[in-house]
C-alpha cells in the first residue's frame, strides 16, 4: 500500500497541515534574520514593507523578588490563578 491510497483521517490532515506551516515557518525565519541582519531602518517591497527597529524589554523575576522579599508561598500560592489548558500534540508516526 502506498501513502496516496490512505484515506486521511483529521489526524493525517492536521499533521500535514503541521508539517507544511513549519516548513514555512522555517522559511520565514531564515528571511526575517536576513532583514534583521540588514540592520534597522524601513524596507519597502512592491507588495509589503517592513520596519527593523531595536528596542530592549526589562523582565521583573518574579520568582527571585518573591524568595528576596521572603514572600510565603501560601500568599503566592492564594493569588495565583490556575485556568484549564486544552492541549492537542500531533506526531508523524513511524
Amino acid at each position: 500500500m502506498q501513502a496516496l491510497d490512505i484515506k486521511l483521517t483529521k489526524v493525517d490532515q492536521l499533521g500535514l497541515l503541521m508539517a507544511q506551516i513549519a516548513e514555512l515557518q522555517e522559511q520565514a525565519e531564515a528571511i526575517k534574520d536576513e532583514i534583521k541582519n540588514a540592520g534597522e531602518g524601513h524596507i519597502e517591497g512592491n507588495l509589503y514593507k517592513a520596519c527593523v527597529s531595536l528596542s530592549q524589554r526589562k523582565v521583573v523575576d518574579n520568582k527571585a523578588v518573591f524568595e528576596q522579599a521572603n514572600v510565603p508561598q501560601s500568599l503566592i500560592d492564594a493569588n495565583t490563578k490556575t485556568t484549564a489548558v486544552i492541549t492537542l500534540k500531533v506526531t508523524a508516526r513511524g
